[in-house]
């Protein structure tokens, strides 16, 4: 039984290599690909020889090469377009949003932007009432500085 196992691990390492393909489509880092493309070659090398410390190296090997080699190239090629990749709080800048929670002059209120609720505080030296629209100048951590938005 076990030498039926050890002759077909190609197929293991084939499923392996499918089960990373679908985890890498919920991530998509690209990090769990490069452990696929280590199964495909293990596949490859498990059809030629039924060592499974051969097996293991292989597969250690082409997944860091992969990491160290493909995965970078894979990611310049799919954000060619982005000029700078800004993280969720810095897209934030220049939106509009509704204020959900009177902003007092020199004081917190909130603002909704697609969703989510920010703290903010305003540059107007007056009250910003609630459904007005503002636009995000500035962020300090997770506090955000809005003015109100031109209608």
């Amino acid at each position: 039984m076990i030498e039926y196992f050890l002759a077909h691990m190609w197929q293991l390492w084939l499923l392996m290599s499918l089960l990373c393909l679908i985890l890498e489509l919920t991530n998509g880092d690209l990090y769990v690909l490069c452990f696929a493309i280590g199964a495909v070659a293990t596949a490859l090398v498990s059809l030629f020889t039924d060592s499974l410390v051969a097996q293991i190296i292989v597969f250690s090997v082409f997944s860091l090469l992969s990491i160290v080699f493909i995965r970078p190239q894979a990611l310049r090629w799919l954000h060619r377009e982005d000029k700078q990749r800004l993280s969720n709080a810095d897209a934030l800048m220049g939106r509009i949003g509704t204020v959900s929670q009177d902003i007092q002059a020199g004081d917190y209120g909130r603002v909704a932007i697609d969703g989510d609720d920010w703290k903010a505080c305003s540059t107007s030296p007056t009250t910003i009432e609630k459904g007005r629209k503002v636009r995000v100048v500035a962020r300090e951590s997770i506090i955000l500085t809005v003015e109100p938005a031109d209608n």
